[in-house]
């Protein structure tokens, strides 16, 4: 039987995890194709690429199931946190990704806060 989610959700805790998660997804996906292809070097290193990838795609993958009201979005939720967190890791390491730093961690930070079923201090 699944655990059920934790504390409810306020649907605007929700819009703002979503809105971010599209962020991040449109962010490191540009970034990735455009950016650090272009720069080359340790930009387009493959763990580095393919991290970013993975990246935008369980954000894109994560919006999706709070859009459609999974009852389990919230475990979906914490692994985009940890993986948004690896992939700003990597991005720090590197000149002109300070964006994708930005949007990964905020990201992180709201998708943690879903996965644990915490609400936004006002």
């Amino acid at each position: 039987m699944a655990t059920p989610a934790p504390a409810a959700h306020t649907p605007a805790a929700l819009q703002a995890c979503i809105d971010l998660c599209l962020d991040c997804y449109r962010s490191c996906l540009a970034e990735a194709t455009g950016h650090c292809l272009e720069k080359g070097g340790r930009h387009a290193d493959a763990d580095h690429i393919s991290l970013m990838l993975g990246c935008a795609q369980l954000c894109r993958t994560t919006a999706e199931f709070m859009l459609m009201q999974t009852k389990l979005h919230y475990k979906v939720c914490g692994a985009c946190a940890e993986i948004c967190e690896a992939c700003a890791v990597s991005c720090e390491q590197l000149e002109d990704m300070e964006h994708c730093v930005e949007i990964c961690r905020r990201c992180a930070d709201e998708c943690r806060r879903i996965a644990l079923g915490m609400t936004k201090a006002s």
